[in-house]
């Protein structure tokens, strides 16, 4: 009997890579690496690891920046079977001192610049690398000398790939658990359903400690083959340089606003570019049709978490309609429901539910939290709020914990946004929920201006009248020169409400 077809998530991406000498894989700014040198890069790493005591099944931290060498690290932990944990770079001493301890992870890696201070808190066992440099502990030099493992590791479909933190603004940090399966499924979801082609190249500008930077663009490139574009970060001047070379382009909101920003992108710098996608944060119809008429394209907005890499998408074929994520992925279910999961009439707000591959194994150590969010026939509850139309599709309208509850009636923060962005001025808005003695919470606005424009609260207030429910509009508008944002372009509503927490009060 033949064995059993290896899961191994790197077993799926080597199989696809092209056997020609010349195949780039990544264009970086130290030089390329060809696809014929991954899998041997791959195993060197691995094999250092393997010394340092990794085995698969334990954890691997990263903690280090975009580079062509973190990308190969990340490879050699799902070929080696290890479960890969990647941090953003911007987390602090005591932050990542609660990825470690709760993690328990056998090896981090960091910048060269932070072994010693990391390795003070690291847990007792837990060996601290850096990725580059020439220093002990660098990683990149061990693997230059090691000797390549075999084969990659045998996985199964429930085997762990990645645990991925969410961003904790509501709490500590949970450890999403992260399948090969979860993971090879939803990249072949995407690809086929985004029609990557011969020759398409992607240029890539997002961070790789995220699900869309990591897993979304990356995979679906290298199940494709494809030639990356890798640049450190995003800067709209170099990627406009670029666009001429690359054919997909995934980013986030403030790419594409920047991007229009900038007085050298046109039509004619976007005439080769097949798809630009977007996600992480909702992309405004403004934007949406100040793209489209200044390129002749419609952004491709679609919509996923931690929890499940890609739910649901807009279709590459078809209408792409602004202010929607469009319909769920061909091996996924999603609903709209109520409080105990049954699912509401189109049309009506509810919450956003889904099931399917992509849905993920739980949170790390928290039991009482996955079934809390996990129905018991395996439906996900992501928290945030939607609506569906008659066809399925899908739109956005908040999380759940946005609502705002006022004076007994719900207010939806995403339709206030939508209305006060259409004013004149207005660059964007964030709707919050303050503490009120008589309403229990007021609706209350958070308000930036575009650049030159003298836009007041006033002015805002009387561009709403009769355009919303008096119960809808806001009770105080706040102006401010920016909104705060993670790292992924979301607003932090939680640092708004505590900043105007009092604005009720006395």
């Amino acid at each position: 009997m033949p064995p059993p077809i290896n899961r191994n998530l790197y077993a799926l991406i080597r199989s696809r890579f092209p056997d020609r000498e010349d195949a780039v894989f990544l264009e970086h700014e130290g030089g390329v690496v060809f696809y014929r040198e991954i899998d041997a890069r791959a195993a060197r790493i691995g094999a250092v690891l393997r010394g340092a005591g990794v085995s698969p099944g334990d954890r691997v931290c990263l903690q280090v920046e975009k580079s062509a060498e973190a990308v190969l690290l990340y490879l050699a932990c799902l070929r080696m079977g290890a479960v890969c944990i990647p941090l953003n770079v911007a987390y602090t001493r005591d932050e990542v001192a609660y990825f470690l301890a709760d993690a328990g992870p056998r090896v981090l890696v960091c910048a060269p610049e932070r072994q010693e201070e990391l390795a003070g808190i690291a847990p007792r066992g837990t060996g601290v690398f850096t990725l580059d440099g020439a220093g002990k502990g660098s990683l990149a030099r061990a693997a230059d000398l090691a000797a390549p493992e075999g084969e990659p590791a045998r996985r199964t479909s429930d085997d762990l790939a990645a645990i991925v933190y969410t961003s904790g603004t509501t709490g500590r940090s949970k450890g999403a658990m992260l399948t090969h399966g979860n993971l090879s499924s939803n990249a072949l979801a995407l690809w086929r359903i985004w029609h990557w082609q011969q020759g398409d190249v992607l240029l890539h500008a997002l961070p790789i400690f995220h699900v869309h930077g990591l897993f979304v663009a990356l995979h679906t490139a290298m199940l494709n083959g494809s030639k990356v574009i890798f640049q450190n970060r995003f800067d709209a001047g170099r990627v406009i340089e670029r666009l001429g070379d690359a054919t997909v382009l995934m980013g986030v909101p403030t790419f594409y606003t920047r991007l229009l920003d900038h007085p050298k992108f046109s039509r004619e710098a976007c005439a080769g570019m097949r798809l630009f996608i977007s996600g992480s944060a909702p992309l405004l119809p403004e934007t949406f049709a100040r793209f489209e008429q200044v390129t002749g394209q419609r952004i491709l907005e679609r919509y996923g978490m931690s929890e499940a890499g890609m739910i649901t998408s807009n279709p590459y074929e078809g209408e792409r309609v602004p202010g929607t994520v469009g319909f769920a992925l061909p091996d996924v279910q999603v609903r709209v429901a109520d409080e105990h999961g049954r699912e509401r009439p189109r049309g009506e707000v509810g919450v956003l539910e889904f099931t399917g591959p992509n849905v993920f194994a739980g949170y790390w150590k928290m039991p009482e939290k996955t079934a809390a969010e996990m129905r018991p026939d395996g439906w996900f509850i992501t928290g945030d709020l939607a609506v569906m139309d008659g066809e399925g599709r899908v739109s956005i309208v908040g999380r759940a914990r946005d609502l705002v509850i006022s004076g007994g009636y719900n207010v939806y923060p995403r339709e206030v946004e939508e209305a006060i962005d259409a004013l004149p001025g207005v660059l964007e808005s964030a709707v919050i929920g303050l503490p009120h003695d008589d309403l229990g919470e007021a609706v209350a606005a958070v308000v930036v201006a575009r650049s030159g424009a003298s836009v007041a609260p006033d002015d805002v207030l009387a561009g709403l009248r009769g355009r919303l429910a008096r119960y809808k509009q806001p009770r105080r508008v706040f102006m401010l020169d920016a909104l705060p944002r993670n790292t992924m372009g979301k607003v932090q509503k939680n640092l708004l409400r505590e900043r105007f927490a009092r604005a009720f009060s006395g």
